[in-house]
């Protein structure tokens, strides 16, 4: 008998595809040159699906669409932070695409789209969801960094991001299939009831067992997880620095979710067959990524390497097993996005037309030029290799706790002994920034009142947050 869903948990994301043809067809007849309401509407769309997303919130877990769509607290957190990012997202590539002349509707459509992908895959239920979202969300993001069609980097990169996002999607659906084979149904539910259970045959084990290596491999891929990070620094070094903005902040919420979603929800019975790999892989990527981060001196290429260390400490919080590690982890993920979203919204700052500030010698004798955005830059380096009382601290701590209280005494102190290796790259910048002189021809810093507004917020936040930690701590841990 069909059974008529509920509408209203998905209210979020149906407002979101309603507003994405609003601003779809607005913009086709729009004939200012500069976008400014594709702007506005944009914003509006995404604080229109906050306020939906809060009002329509249910206590508890919820299940809609078949199973195919979950609604939890969990969920309500990682969507909630989805739209403060985009709204500094937003910000921050206004005031790039409009130096360069680069404004065009389908920077804000297509960024509208990757968020949707990102909403579909904070929800899903089911294998088929998570792919949905997920395909919807990487499809955006590969156009996204050939957005440039005049930057051949721009479009190599794109490239190198689609050939390498493609193997990574066809092996996390071959991992699927096998999972699938052997469980008999897509839905996680389902999936997590029978891995729990003993019917499974050895056989079945096996397929079980190669089916989970696949989906890890995909999904490591899709985070930048050591071995599988190469496409990382190349893609963020070569896309417009409004499009690393997202792949580099928001972006990382929906890696989140597909961990939570694929190896909590649906294979959290196997964890003792993915928990080795996956202390692997965390390991590798905070060892090389702190490691190779020394070596650059092109900024946006020393935070791809800095990303990859913190995903490796992000995938520190799932080893141990209690909600305590996930929550780490979550809120690790939440901390990192706002500290990441304010990183390259300073070297969209510093830049110009025909000039990307993304060396770390263009930050030279900023404090000169600029006392306060380089108090916020020192505040966001400082808060990234985890000094306390800034917000970016605690994290950090917890992850590590996590694994320790976890049994997992040397992988903690990998973590530790890597947090100090890791500080050394932020506090370079810091010393660029405070102690050698600016050029001679240093233009002055000029951005919008909503540019600065917005940089003087993300700072703040990492301060206020990193002082007053415990209501957004509480806030997380209620997921669990």
């Amino acid at each position: 008998m069909f059974e008529m869903p509920n509408f209203q948990l998905a209210a979020a994301e149906i407002f979101v595809l309603a507003m994405i043809c609003v601003v779809l067809v607005f913009d086709v007849f729009s004939e200012d040159p500069k976008r400014r309401w594709t702007y506005y509407l944009s914003v509006l769309t995404v604080i229109g699906a906050a306020l939906v997303t809060w009002m329509t919130a249910e206590e508890g877990r919820a299940l809609t669409f078949s199973g195919t769509y979950v609604a939890d607290h969990a969920g309500l957190v990682l969507k909630m932070a989805t739209y403060v990012s985009m709204v500094f997202v937003f910000v921050y590539s206004m005031e790039y695409l409009k130096d360069r002349l680069l404004v065009k509707g389908e920077y804000f459509i297509l960024a509208l789209f990757a968020m949707l992908g990102i909403l579909v895959m904070i929800s899903a239920g089911h294998f088929l969801t998570i792919y949905l979202g997920l395909e919807l969300l990487s499809l955006s993001l590969y156009a996204m960094v050939a957005y440039d069609r005049d930057s051949p980097i721009a479009a190599e990169s794109a490239m190198k991001y689609f050939v390498l996002g493609a193997i990574a999607s066809g092996t996390l659906l071959y991992g699927m299939s096998m999972l699938y084979g052997v469980a008999g149904s897509l839905d996680l539910t389902e999936i997590a009831a029978v891995m729990s259970g003993s019917g499974v045959t050895e056989s079945g084990r096996l397929v079980m067992l190669l089916g989970l290596s696949f989906v890890l491999v995909g999904m490591a891929f899709k985070l930048g997880a050591v071995p599988f990070h190469m496409w990382i620094p190349d893609v963020y070094h070569g896309a417009p620095t409004a499009s690393t903005l997202f792949i580099g902040s928001t972006a990382k919420l929906a890696s989140f979710a597909l961990i939570l979603r694929l190896l909590i929800d649906g294979l959290g019975a196997m964890y003792a067959d993915w928990r080795d790999m996956l202390m692997v892989m965390s390991v590798l990527s905070i060892a090389l990524g702190n490691i190779v981060a020394i070596a650059q001196t092109n900024l946006k290429r020393m935070l791809a390497y800095s990303t990859i260390s913190h995903v490796g400490f992000i995938l520190m919080g799932f080893l141990a097993p209690t909600n305590a590690g996930v929550e780490a982890a979550l809120f690790y993920t939440v901390v990192y996005v706002i500290m990441s979203a304010g990183a390259f919204g300073m070297i969209i700052l510093l830049g110009r037309e025909g000039f990307e500030a993304d060396e770390i010698d263009d930050f030279k004798g900023l404090f000169r030029r600029s006392p306060w955005f380089a108090t916020v830059m020192m505040l966001l380096m400082f808060s990234m290799a985890g000094v306390p009382p800034l917000v970016g601290f605690y994290p950090k701590l917890n992850v590590i706790m996590s694994a320790l209280n976890a049994g997992l005494v040397w992988v903690a102190l990998v973590g530790v002994f890597f947090s100090v290796v890791g500080a050394f790259y932020y506090l370079r910048v810091i010393k660029v920034m405070l102690f050698d002189q600016p050029d001679a021809d240093a233009p002055p810093i000029e951005a919008s009142r909503s540019m600065r507004a917005a940089l003087s917020i993300n700072g703040g936040a990492v301060l206020i947050l990193g002082l007053l930690p415990g209501a957004l701590i509480a806030w997380i841990g209620a997921a669990f």
